[in-house]
């Protein structure tokens, strides 16, 4: 359940703090102090897109904190467990909104995606807004409802991932079957392609050697001068040559060595440097040996470097590339020669997801079926506390046809409605009247939520259109829904504001030269005052605050009978 709201420096709100209770709350005050404003601040920390204009004039952000107490919801507690994102049994989601319009979103003091904010806010709390009985009508609007009255959304979900998956191998299929004109052509132009790179047959590392070959060549004379003129210096040159000088050295102090032990070591690193210069002529007697001047060869590789570079150009890829080229055309080659086998394989695929789809999307129309008798006779049973005795209210599914099949199943929901006795059921919006569309858009809201796991509902003026008796009516199935979840509620209606355990009054102060709005939390006499305001409008009469007591006095007296029969 929400435990506690903190919202800054947002629209009007400059800084207000509220502690919710369980059970049902509502929200009260004159039009425009900034009811729904809490309800879209709250909003804006479950996910919603936000911007620069909401936040308050001269402020330099805004910051929106709701906390929530999940110690007995175990789907979101499993979530922040998966996400590694838990802290015992709160929940803190926090939303800071600049100036600037930059928008950042904390989940338990670790950063957070906005998509990662709606699915927990998903979870924890469901909003229904002022203004749904005017989306009632839309068919997936309806379906919705219907789903999440049935306790279907994660069937729903399971169908939906299947025609996904059916829909992505179909659209694989026609690309394929499309392709199948153009398959010819381009299976010659692969081949062609091939037989050049076969006939090249460009080995591995080929291209590094080829090029230093060709440097060496290029460079072969000085290499031949330098060989000689360094073997003529260090070996061959008669008589004073570094082998020989460096030989005699070591033989004229070998037998003083062991006389002085630093002239054994200069002994020992002459013998060394004999060896090495030996050694040293050795390899460059074989570099002189292996000098190739060749031209033959020299032209040889020039045109086989050429060849690479001419088709690599012509695939506009560097040389190095032209082995993985290769690679990818065979590759290709073989996946449209293997075309004909893929496309019935692929066929199979298609048969068989679709096959999943139908088999997860009939699961889904039985419970469809199922909740749409239970939701037709409860909103039929309840449609007489809302002033329309006799009425009937039913959901019709009308299943659609095998090429018209989508995500959310096999069939649309419709709601039809007969306001009085003896008249056939019609389409909601057809016969209904914006009152009747505003009561049974309540009631269809209230009995709907009534099957859902989520611990915290929020009603923002949903009332609006009713009054009388159907409002003290609306008032009880919401007290009634507050008893198995939280039920916060923006109203108008002093019968439903009567209803609640706790209540919060919204108050807009104006000095002039700014504008704030404060919360707060109304005590019993508090309470009085507030719903004679909410009865008797400017002048308030000993006769309304009696009216209004008279309200609460029945209340809490529901509240003992339920109490001591539950004991």
């Amino acid at each position: 359940m929400l435990t506690s709201l903190q919202v800054r420096n947002f629209a009007i709100i400059d800084q207000v703090d509220v502690v919710f209770a369980s059970g049902m709350t509502v929200l009260t005050g004159e039009t425009g102090a900034g009811k729904s404003i809490l309800v879209d601040a709250l909003a804006l920390v479950l996910g919603e897109r936000g911007s620069a204009g909401l936040v308050r004039e001269g402020a330099e952000r805004a910051e929106i904190c709701a906390e929530f107490d999940i110690s007995k919801h175990k789907p979101a507690s499993a979530w922040l467990a998966e996400q590694a994102l838990d802290m015992d049994d709160a929940c803190v989601l926090r939303r800071v909104i600049g100036a600037d319009g930059r928008s950042r979103a904390f989940i338990n003091g670790s950063t957070a995606t906005l998509q990662s904010l709606a699915t927990l806010g998903a979870l924890l709390l469901d909003i229904h807004g002022q203004h749904f009985h005017q989306s009632l009508g839309r068919r997936e609007v309806q379906r919705d409802l219907l789903d999440h009255f049935g306790k279907l959304t994660e069937q729903r979900n399971t169908v939906a991932a299947a025609w996904t998956s059916w829909h992505e191998l179909a659209a694989e299929l026609t690309s394929l079957e499309e392709d199948d004109a153009d398959r010819a052509s381009r299976i010659d132009l692969l081949e062609f392609q091939l037989d050049e790179l076969e006939v090249l047959d460009l080995k591995a590392d080929e291209l590094n050697e080829l090029r230093a070959e060709r440097k060496k060549l290029h460079y072969s004379g000085r290499i031949a001068d330098g060989v000689a003129e360094a073997l003529q210096l260090i070996f061959e040159a008669d008589p004073d040559n570094a082998h020989r000088l460096l030989a005699k050295a070591q033989q004229s102090l070998q037998p003083l060595g062991e006389f002085d032990k630093n002239l054994a070591a200069a002994v020992a690193l002459l013998s060394e440097s004999v060896i090495q210069v030996a050694e040293a002529a050795d390899q460059l007697q074989r570099c002189a040996d292996n000098l190739d001047a060749d031209p033959a060869r020299r032209d040889w590789i020039e045109e086989r470097l050429d060849a690479v570079q001419s088709i690599a150009r012509k695939h506009r890829i560097e040389p190095e590339a032209l082995g993985d080229l290769r690679e990818r055309i065979a590759q290709q080659l073989d996946d449209l020669r293997n075309a004909k086998q893929r496309g019935e394989q692929l066929e199979e695929r298609v048969a068989k997801a679709w096959g999943d789809y139908e088999s997860q999307a009939r699961i889904l129309s039985k419970g469809r079926q199922q909740a749409a008798k239970k939701l037709s006779a409860a909103v039929t049973a309840a449609m007489a506390d809302l002033g329309m005795p006799g009425g009937v209210f039913e959901v019709t599914l009308k299943p659609r046809a095998a090429a018209d099949a989508r995500a959310w199943g096999l069939e649309d929901a419709e709601y039809l409605i007969s306001a009085n006795p003896g008249q056939r059921p019609m389409p909601l919006t057809k016969v209904a009247s914006g009152g009747e569309l505003s009561r049974m858009s309540l009631s269809i809201q209230v009995i709907a939520s009534d099957g859902s796991a989520i611990p915290t509902m929020i009603f923002d003026e949903v009332d609006s259109g009713v009054g009388g008796s159907v409002a003290e009516m609306v008032g009880r199935r919401l007290r009634e829904l507050a008893d198995r979840r939280q039920v916060l509620c923006v109203t108008h209606l002093p019968q439903v504001a009567s209803q609640a355990g706790q209540h919060l009054r919204v108050n807009k102060i104006t000095d002039g030269k700014s504008t704030r709005t404060t919360v707060t939390v109304l005590k019993k006499d508090e309470r009085i005052e507030e719903l004679a305001r909410m009865l008797g409008g400017v002048e308030i009469t000993k006769r309304t605050r009696d009216h209004a007591a008279e309200m609460l006095g029945k209340v809490g007296g529901v509240r003992k009978k339920r109490k001591r029969n539950a004991g």
